[in-house]
């Protein structure tokens, strides 16, 4: 089953580096996987068939593009397994990352099994191997020729290096050991890769990818001509033949990886040499007795917990092993097949609201470690200021750095969270809670970009989980005996509460048919009001459009609700929830997803291709969950978007990011309510699966505090005071409220309610944490006022007028 002898000299380097730009694989997973145990800190993604993205030694680190097999049939005909077969991926056992695959060529000829796990004590993945010929080849006359029979399909093995998350700069080669054993090994920098086998090679290349590699070979020639040596300083490939009787048994093929050369080659011949089935049976049990701890909730879902089991396991399987706690958004690159090395990040990042997210969803799940090991985590990556960058690689190091405010107020509310389960094992009060909480205060309410991370402004669901995590603030200031910043906490709070619909609500709308009243996706300052004339530009709009604010709309108000501050009947919910089905709500044939809003660019194009700066907004999945817990809170029907959300995730059970909106495209790979290539798993949407099964079993939303709903249940607490701040220069305040002025250095007011005809000069008070404040008398109206700086001995130099409305 070998090819004859070739000429060429094995000591030959390859031509043409660096090779073509590379790219990331397709982002829509169909399995991620890794071993429970720290011994073994690499992580292997699946899609469309074969091995994909894997990452060492971080989860952070990818280091392959793909892991595929070719067939080489008589004729030069060339069969790839991503390309030219039908993959069936099944998970055998429920309660492990193990996967089982079928390739199958289309013709029936024949088909490749493997079985996937990670080596547990090692960093290797571990595919044991199974060709079985098939009947394809068979002709009207019954048997084909032996020269056209399965016994002549030559099998090769190709693996495309993009060391330490890059396609440039890798160097591979071809080394041959002292007992005549082949091995594939590439490296960038200090990490390295080993590709061995418990079958012998026939022959072995490396070259630089779309000019001398092995594809390339075998489909310019129609035959293995090229057995080159060593590949530098490129974008690389290593091909190898399976040697004679690779169809007789199954065989281990085994990717190790390293900081040196020989540390890559031990690792990968140990695992390919040792027993399989006690390599899986030592992967699985890992898995097995993870799964024991966690909650039943299998009866609240509609697949006997099946995808609940396979939720708790991925949320783990994204947590770093070198840094506990430390989760990453998806082991993907959004639309990897059109990215390259200039998207470094992609979704292997850790943002703060993700993180939030996958957190509580282990909670919820009855993983406490999980959630523990997360909190410490945001303690160890917290700023000096209280805050967190945007994203950041999992060791801390940001990678965006904008500033969002929910991803200040989510850790405050994880912490809470925490307490509320018993589960705390430091006090979080004075290092993290108070830090976090006076940065949420001082930073807000604006923020500088919403949790789309597009626009900054007024945003109703940022604004959501910073009023609850103030309140929960204000809690645990409560039983750390610190009633100053208790009251502060509650003050700010109740503000904020009191001018949601001031800030972020319209009545001026355009949203098809005639909505006009909701709840807008972010308003600037300086469109407050609901201004007809008012823009929000579209980032990922071609030409970045501009559209009016108030004709944009997303679910984001629902987490008014999620998180306690208004009720389900509020009017101002319900007349958004109308607006926003009838410009967000899409209908598949699994149930109903919805957009993050109107105008959206963020997703794959009109004719299927991938997003590249521009697209067309797609139904996220999550954003069904978010829909059910507002049901289950508004007594409605919770159950049937639960279903959806199982039908989302498919025969693979990995939950995407967006799913296809449209008619089916299967030119495309698109099918309606399937996965688009944005990204999948997403972590997001399996916490909300959990914890949507969590609160249907407790008959109340998981992620709920009850002392904020406690607080705003009945409306809100008489007095809330309007604070003016200099990044939140409001222009006019209720009668019925306070006006109260806030800054951070200790200064006086200058003030006069009557045109400067009588002057008053009050010192500010001190609030702790670099907090001054002045409350103006209830009975001043209209107000002019401009500040004093004690430590520079300075007047402000400018006026400020609030007036009095109503």
């Amino acid at each position: 089953m070998s090819a004859p002898p070739l000429p060429g000299d094995p000591r030959t380097a390859a031509f043409g580096r660096p090779g073509v730009p590379g790219t990331w694989a397709p982002a829509a997973k169909q399995g991620v996987g890794t071993a429970v145990g720290v011994a073994s800190p690499v992580w292997f993604t699946l899609a469309e068939g074969i091995v994909t993205e894997v990452y060492y030694p971080r989860v952070d680190v990818p280091n392959t593009r793909d892991l595929q097999w070719l067939a080489l049939l008589p004729g030069g005909e060339v069969v790839e397994e991503r390309r030219d077969m039908d993959a069936t991926v099944t998970r055998p056992d429920p309660d492990a990352l193990f996967y089982h695959v079928t390739t199958a060529d289309r013709q029936g000829r024949f088909q490749i099994e493997k079985r996937i796990v990670t080596d547990p004590d090692r960093p290797s993945v571990a595919m044991r191997v199974r060709f079985r010929p098939g009947t394809g080849f068979a002709g009207a006359a019954g048997a084909a020729p032996p020269e056209r029979s399965a016994a002549a399909v030559r099998l090769f093995v190709l693996l495309a290096p993009h060391l330490f998350g890059h396609s440039a700069g890798n160097s591979a080669q071809v080394l041959t050991q002292p007992d005549g054993r082949t091995l594939l090994v590439a490296h960038r920098f200090e990490t390295w890769l080993c590709l061995a086998a418990s079958h012998p090679f026939a022959r072995a290349s490396c070259g630089y990818a779309g000019v001398s590699d092995g594809w390339t070979d075998l489909h310019v020639h129609g035959d293995m001509r090229w057995t080159f040596h060593e590949a530098t300083d490129g974008n690389v490939t290593l091909m190898a033949e399976m040697g004679d009787g690779f169809a007789d048994h199954s065989f281990t093929l085994a990717l190790g990886f390293g900081t040196t050369m020989a540390e890559a080659c031990s690792h990968a011949v140990a695992t390919a040499d040792a027993p399989f089935r006690s390599l899986e049976a030592r992967y699985r049990s890992g898995w097995q007795r993870w799964c024991r701890g966690l909650e039943d909730l299998g009866a609240h879902s509609g697949d006997g917990g099946r995808l609940f089991r396979l939720s708790a396991m991925t949320l783990k399987a994204h947590e770093d092993k070198e840094n506990p706690g430390a989760h990453i958004a998806s082991l993907a690159v959004p639309w990897g097949e059109a990215s390259g090395d200039s998207n470094a990040g992609g979704y292997h990042l850790v943002w703060p609201r993700d993180l939030y997210h996958s957190a509580t969803g282990r909670l919820a799940a009855g993983d406490k470690e999980g959630a523990v090991d997360a909190l410490r985590y945001l303690f160890r990556t917290q700023r000096a200021d209280g805050a967190w960058p945007q994203n950041f690689w999992v060791f801390g190091e940001p990678y965006w750095r904008g500033l969002q405010l929910d991803e200040l107020a989510f850790p405050i509310l994880l912490a809470w969270q925490c307490r509320r389960a018993g589960v705390l094992p430091f006090n979080p009060y004075p290092t993290l809670v108070v830090p976090a909480a006076h940065a949420v205060a001082r930073l807000g309410p604006v923020t500088q970009e919403e949790r789309w991370e597009e626009n900054g402004g007024y945003s109703p669901s940022t604004l959501a989980s910073s009023i609850a995590s103030l309140v929960c603030a204000a809690e645990m200031a409560a039983d750390n005996d610190d009633p100053f910043a208790r009251q502060y906490f509650l003050e700010v709070a109740d503000a904020w509460a009191a001018s949601l619909e001031d800030w972020t609500y319209t009545t001026v709308g355009a949203i098809p048919p005639a909505f006009k009243e909701y709840y807008e996706r972010v308003v600037e300052p300086a469109h407050v009001g609901g201004l007809r004339g008012a823009l929000t530009v579209v980032a990922n709009q071609a030409g970045r459009t501009a559209l009016p604010a108030s004709s944009i709309i997303d679910g984001g108000f629902l987490e008014l609700v999620r998180y306690g501050i208004r009720r389900p009947n509020d009017p101002h919910i319900l007349k958004s929830i109308a607006a926003y089905d009838a410009a967000c709500r899409v209908e598949t044939p699994v149930g109903p997803c919805w957009h993050r809003y109107n105008h959206d660019g963020y997703g794959q194009k009109a004719d299927g291709g991938p997003y590249d700066g521009t697209g067309v907004g797609r139904a996220w999945p999550l954003l069904t969950g978010e829909r059910a817990h507002y049901e289950l809170a508004a007594g409605g029907d919770a159950a049937t978007l639960r279903a959806a959300m199982e039908g989302f995730a498919g025969a693979a059970g990995m939950l995407p990011e967006q799913v296809w909106d449209s008619p089916d495209l299967p030119e495309r790979g698109l099918r309606l309510g399937g996965p688009t290539g944005s990204a999948a798993p997403l972590c997001w949407a399996h916490a909300e699966y959990i914890k949507l099964l969590r609160s249907q079993r407790d008959g109340a939303e998981f992620d709920c505090p009850p002392p904020v709903r406690q607080r705003y249940a009945a409306g809100l607490p008489a007095g809330a005071p309007v604070i003016w701040k200099f990044n939140n220069k409001v222009r006019q305040r209720p009668a019925s409220r306070p006006l109260r002025v806030e800054v951070y250095g200790p200064a006086a007011v200058h003030w006069t309610d009557d045109g400067w005809a009588t002057v008053h000069h009050d010192p500010m008070q001190p609030r702790g944490h670099g907090v001054w404040t002045f409350a103006f008398p209830r009975e001043a109206a209209s107000v002019r006022f401009t500040f004093y700086w004690h430590d520079d001995q300075r007047w402000e130099g400018r006026d400020f007028e609030v007036v009095t409305a109503g």
